[in-house]
């Protein structure tokens, strides 16, 4: 791809999307980043409040079986 293709296709973008949007897509996309990163930081030093609880564990259905009504005695 050549200087002429990329000036071409930053020249259609701008057409199409415009500079405030493409301003306010940089934005976005900077604090996105930021954001990715803070969290990266504080993945390394978990504290207690972030630690996840497992699952109690799922009862056997056969034993909360309820009767049938329908059922002839």
């Amino acid at each position: 791809m050549s200087i002429t293709h990329l000036v071409i296709l930053l020249i259609v973008v701008v057409l199409i999307f415009g500079t405030k949007k493409l301003r306010n897509i940089g934005s976005d996309l900077g604090g996105a980043m930021r954001d990715f990163k803070k969290g990266l930081e504080g993945e390394d030093k978990p504290k207690d409040e972030q630690r996840l609880q497992a699952d109690p564990p799922a009862a056997n259905p056969a034993e909360h079986k309820q009767p049938d009504s329908t059922e002839s005695k």
